[in-house]
């Protein structure tokens, strides 16, 4: 399991994945943070597409195209803002994983990359989104569905994202 799920620090635009997640906000039409660096990276075409989506509720996800990207496709998820963690943000932030695993499976993605969804902008706890992530990874990987799925990777924008992610793995995923 452990080789399954890799933790990362760097730039999830040049992941050589087949699917990498955006952590978009609802209306899919690009932002600020990750949600912008994948709209600038995969050029106009992605918007293009994601105007022809409706939109993505909170903890849902929708794919498309990777167009100028290395990765074939982009899953857009919609993770929860922090809000005190008492409105559901736990459970949204995992269905955003869990949802993005399976869109990954739906497209045929055999390796899939994640940014740190909802701790930048939207302020989810680093620590407990990075236990929430890599939980719900494992758990998705140990189901029947996860073995469709040869890799995770887990692409932090920093060095501080990478230690929560670490951390969280080594206490879930004990050697």
């Amino acid at each position: 399991m452990e080789n399954r799920i890799v933790i990362a620090e760097g730039d999830i635009t040049i992941e050589q994945v087949d699917a990498i997640v955006n952590a978009a906000n609802e209306s899919l039409l690009g932002g600020g943070g990750v949600d912008g660096a994948i709209h600038r990276a995969s050029g106009p075409e992605l918007v293009a597409e994601c105007r022809t989506l409706g939109g993505c509720r909170t903890g849902d996800a929708k794919t498309t195209k990777g167009y100028l990207l290395s990765s074939k496709w982009v899953i857009h998820t919609v993770g929860p803002v922090w809000r005190g963690g008492s409105s559901g943000e736990p459970e949204l932030l995992s269905s955003a994983y869990r949802r993005s695993l399976e869109e990954a499976v739906r497209a045929g993605a055999r390796t899939i990359a994640f940014p740190a969804i909802s701790t930048g902008v939207y302020r989810f706890p680093p620590g407990k989104a990075a236990k929430i992530a890599v939980r719900t990874i494992i758990d998705f990987l140990k189901a029947e569905q996860g073995q469709n799925i040869d890799q995770v990777r887990l692409v932090c924008f920093s060095r501080a994202s990478v230690d929560c992610h670490r951390a969280a793995l080594k206490e879930l995923l004990p050697a």
